[in-house]
């Protein structure tokens, strides 16, 4: 018998979700609001700024923490926006990307055998790269705003039932990528506590740091005193700044969780691009208008698809951070949420995603009601597929 070509450690992994419907959207015209990337570009001075650094010469393999000025940026960036006080060349590593960052955390610091406790719905590769390192994943679902909570909401309970004396990371997503929600001071205090007592580290994902909408309020992990030596904050430009192709991201730790992390990143990617390095030192330093401006720009697109959403019957769930609304598709008579979406890409002539696959399968049942709409995109493209949604999806008794 021949063996498969196959590892155990992919075996079980498929296309991703965003690549299979990205292509049913381009096979039937749909309006693709699933893959969550802009359709717009970012910031001409720091594109000009890549640009420049090529005309000059910036084209050789960078150092492998980052080239310095990026470092340097990023830690003043930290102390600019968070108040965060950071040693560029200790405490900083420079990715390709938030998702390589991830990795290099959870090669860093997790053992096989070894739990990380996350919440659920989840980034996607957060399962896939504790696959990869041979731990266990403990799953704590996030549950939909109801008439005792005003947002996505966890079992305290639950949380604590999860973490034991195998846990040695715990993966925080703030703002959160596909609730919206933003986690508050006050449940970054109680997470932290139980962090410190049973001596867990935190993998803090805040690549939507800067798309957040009043009165909630982005507070960064890693400055909660009880989270501050045991926090791996992980960041990139891409959300940001509008660059998602340019994967450019970043991890700050303390000096012994950066060195272990270090290690890892060395043999991943060893470096990033150093033009790109050296445009993203530019986007960093943008004036405080730039930020505001992002922000209320998604808080209008935001109110924009909300609208359209409503007045297609769905129930959508407000979002305090990111780009992606989550909507309730009970009632249109679906099985579940990938027949929804596959009826939306097809028939209705919009891409969404079905968020079923964000969750564990015991805990897959609370994604199938729902469908991921990115709002990532011109009015005019919002604006489309919300007329196809009201002319084409109909309740279903």
């Amino acid at each position: 018998m021949s063996r498969s070509v196959l590892s155990q450690r992919v075996s079980r992994f498929g296309t991703t979700v965003f690549s299979e419907f990205s292509a049913l959207a381009q096979k039937h015209g749909a309006v693709n609001l699933g893959q969550g990337f802009p359709d717009f570009d970012g910031p001409d001075a720091v594109k000009e700024a890549a640009q420049r650094a090529i005309r000059e010469g910036v084209n050789q393999y960078a150092i492998t923490t980052g080239a310095r000025d990026l470092r340097v940026a990023i830690a003043e960036h930290a102390a600019r926006f968070h108040g965060q006080t950071v040693d560029p060349d200790t405490m900083v590593t420079v990715t390709s990307g938030a998702t390589e960052a991830i990795l290099d955390v959870l090669l860093g610091l997790v053992d096989p055998g070894d739990e990380v406790v996350a919440f659920e719905p989840f980034y996607d590769s957060y399962d896939a790269n504790i696959t990869f390192v041979g731990a266990t994943p403990r799953w704590v679902p996030l549950r939909p705003p109801d008439a005792a909570h005003a947002q996505w909401w966890f079992d305290w309970d639950e949380l604590r039932a999860a973490i034991g004396p195998r846990t040695r990371l715990l993966i925080l997503n703030t703002p959160h990528n596909p609730t919206g929600k933003v986690f508050t001071r006050e449940e970054l205090e109680r997470i932290g506590a139980l962090c410190a007592e049973h001596d867990v580290k935190v993998l803090s994902d805040e690549v939507y740091e800067h798309i957040t909408f009043a009165p909630a309020r982005h507070v960064r992990p890693a400055t909660v005193p009880s989270l501050a030596d045991r926090t791996v904050t992980v960041s990139s430009g891409g959300k940001s700044f509008s660059l998602t192709g340019w994967k450019v991201g970043w991890i700050i730790a303390p000096p012994a969780l950066r060195d272990a992390i270090q290690r890892a990143h060395q043999f991943v990617t060893f470096a990033t691009a150093s033009p790109l390095q050296a445009a993203m030192a530019a986007a960093l330093r943008l004036p405080e208008a730039y930020f505001t401006d992002l922000a209320a720009a998604y808080l209008a697109r935001r109110e924009r698809l909300m609208a359209g959403l409503r007045e297609a019957g769905l129930k959508a769930y407000l979002p305090d951070g990111s780009y992606f609304i989550l909507a309730d598709i009970a009632g249109f008579g679906f099985a579940d949420d990938v027949a929804f979406c596959r009826h939306l890409v097809s028939e209705v002539g919009v891409a969404a995603i079905p968020p079923s696959v964000f969750y564990s399968p015991e805990h897959r049942h609370l994604g199938q009601g729902l469908a991921r709409f990115a709002f990532c995109k011109t009015d005019a493209v919002l604006d489309e597929a919300s007329r196809r949604l009201r002319a084409k999806l109909t309740p279903r008794r």
